[in-house]
């Protein structure tokens, strides 16, 4: 029992590689234990890689892990090293139950060290000894110890099995080929092991060179990965240094804007006091003769009234004020007015060009949006017809107006089962596939998606993976009353517009471009989206409460 105990120590705290006992032993991250040199330079053969995995468990780790000294494992190595030297040296040479006892050793029998294929018989190192000097055992083919010796004894005739019959693919003695086997197809064991052996050959050779070739690839996706990141960095440090520029370039027109208005200000400040000055002066000069006149007109000598009359009753031209009444008391209102339209339109030129560098997009060429209809009439040039499928609806979809409106409805309606149905989502897909150029428009109440989706989106399970938007085979536009949401494999962008009740899709398929507008007296883009549609697309409904309704409008 104390051997076997040992003997399990020894295999739980030895190296899996060199398969002695642990030396300055190191746990890796997924919890195996080796040498401290032992993974270093196994991970120093995978450098070339940056990819580092466990010999065992083949989990791997990037980057290469830092390594620490486990002073647990290390204190039981040093415990296990005593017990080893406190057993009896002899134990060791005795046969335990999972060994290989030698065969000719009488009493206690000691373990095996080697097994003889000739005489089908293991030798401890004692007996062993007579393979080595005499002449007579220099043909006898030696093996690790081994307890399956008899598994090449003929049941029958007690003969060692050395002819392999190809007809009846099995091992036999030289007494079967003379009866049972009598005329078979045989050859001998060794010339079967030399073929097989050239068979292994080929099939290493094979594993080596797919293990060249699969090396490669790894190293070029990871050339790949270095060529992604490196991208990425130039293209967030330049646009970084752009969007700098642009601030800039906005703060210095802010600048000169303030400049031009403060001037503009004291100028026309300066005007006003000017004439200021001299109506105030005019004012004086007025109550002054007034107040002469006002005298005269009191004087009972009318000759001296008659006297001064003529000279007192004229008056100086008035100052010029008209320009200040004319004006209206609005001075900088085209600059706030012309300012607004400014901000206006670079709101409108972020919305439309920012779809082609936000991370939703995921084809890399830019999109040229000036191919895309711009008027309503352009659009109309591509309406389709679009009916909604009884089959995948919702069993609390009511469909009416042929098929072309879903309302939400409280009270499931009487659609037989499908396994096209959509099963726990209130959502519904169109009968016609949509390739090429499309156009529709959706007229909507209150909470809805309006969305385009491959034909093979799950729709049977319960998980969000069925909602058009939260996947990799649909998008979608979020519409609840008063926010705009586009929705891609669970990433939202939001969309901002004015408020309508009306949306329009228009769909390049072979162009990868998707764009949904709100329709009024004129087309104002929600939102656009870029990438490669794989295979054809059919329109979508989604509703939020039971009252919702979409319909999809006849154009034609």
């Amino acid at each position: 029992m104390a051997q076997k105990k040992v003997r399990l120590e020894r295999e739980v705290i030895s190296c899996p590689i060199c398969l002695d006992l642990l030396k300055d032993p190191v746990t890796v991250p997924c919890g195996h234990s080796y040498c401290m040199n032992c993974i270093k330079t196994h991970w120093d053969r995978e450098d070339e890689r940056r990819i580092y995995s466990c010999p065992q468990c083949r989990k791997t780790f990037t980057p290469r892990p830092d390594l620490g000294k486990n002073t647990m494992l290390a204190d039981l190595v040093e415990e296990l090293k005593k017990t080893r030297l406190q057993a009896s040296p002899a134990d060791h040479c005795y046969a335990g139950p999972e060994d290989v006892a030698c065969d000719v050793c009488t009493g206690r029998k000691r373990k095996a060290s080697k097994s003889c294929l000739q005489c089908l018989i293991s030798y401890c190192e004692k007996h062993l000894q007579p393979h080595f000097e005499s002449p007579a055992f220099e043909k006898h083919k030696l093996t690790d110890p081994s307890k399956k010796l008899q598994e090449n004894i003929c049941s029958s005739h007690d003969e060692v099995m050395k002819i392999f019959c190809r007809t009846d693919r099995q091992f036999i003695c030289y007494l079967c080929l003379m009866e049972d086997h009598k005329g078979h197809d045989t050859v001998s064991a060794a010339a079967v092991r030399t073929e097989s052996q050239k068979k292994i050959e080929v099939s290493r050779r094979n594993i080596q060179q797919r293990i060249g070739d699969r090396e490669e690839d790894v190293k070029l996706l990871q050339q790949e990965v270095e060529a992604i990141n490196q991208s990425a960095d130039e293209a967030v440090d330049h646009c970084e240094k752009t969007l700098i520029e642009v601030i800039r370039l906005v703060e210095k027109r802010h600048s000169d804007a303030m400049k031009q208005v403060r001037s503009q200000q004291a100028t026309e400040v300066s005007r006003v006091r000017e004439l200021q000055e001299k109506l105030e002066e005019e004012i004086t000069e007025l109550k002054r003769k007034d107040a002469e006149l006002e005298k005269l007109s009191n004087t009972e000598d009318h000759n001296r009234f008659l006297q001064d009359y003529p000279t007192l009753s004229q008056l100086n031209e008035p100052t010029n004020s008209s320009s200040s009444s004319e004006r209206p008391l609005r001075f900088f209102e085209d600059v706030t007015a012309a300012v607004t339209d400014l901000r206006d339109k670079l709101q409108d030129v972020l919305e439309e060009k920012w779809t082609n560098i936000s991370p939703s997009v995921t084809d890399m060429d830019v999109f040229q949006s000036e191919s895309e209809p711009k008027t309503r009439a352009e659009f109309l040039k591509y309406s389709c017809d679009i009916s909604l499928h009884p089959n995948t609806a919702h069993k609390c979809l009511f469909l009416s107006k042929r098929n072309r409106k879903a309302t939400l409805m409280f009270k499931k309606q009487s659609y037989p089962n499908h396994p096209d149905r959509f099963i726990d989502y209130w959502q519904v897909m169109s009968r016609e596939s949509l390739t090429g150029q499309c156009y529709w428009e959706v007229k909507w109440r209150g909470g809805v998606y309006v969305a385009v989706a491959y034909k093979d989106i799950c729709r049977g399970e319960s998980s969000t993976d069925c909602v058009f938007g939260h996947n990799d085979k649909s998008w979608a536009l979020d519409c609840d009353n008063s926010t705009f949401n586009f929705w891609y494999n669970k990433v939202s962008t939001h969309a901002s517009g004015p408020l309508s009740s009306r949306f329009g899709v228009y769909l390049d398929h072979s162009a990868g471009v998707l764009s949904f507008y709100n329709v009024t007296d004129t087309m104002t883009l929600l939102h656009r989206f870029k990438t490669k549609f794989t295979q054809p697309l059919y329109a979508g409904l989604g509703f939020y409460y039971p009252g919702d309704s979409a319909e999809i409008c006849k154009l034609k």
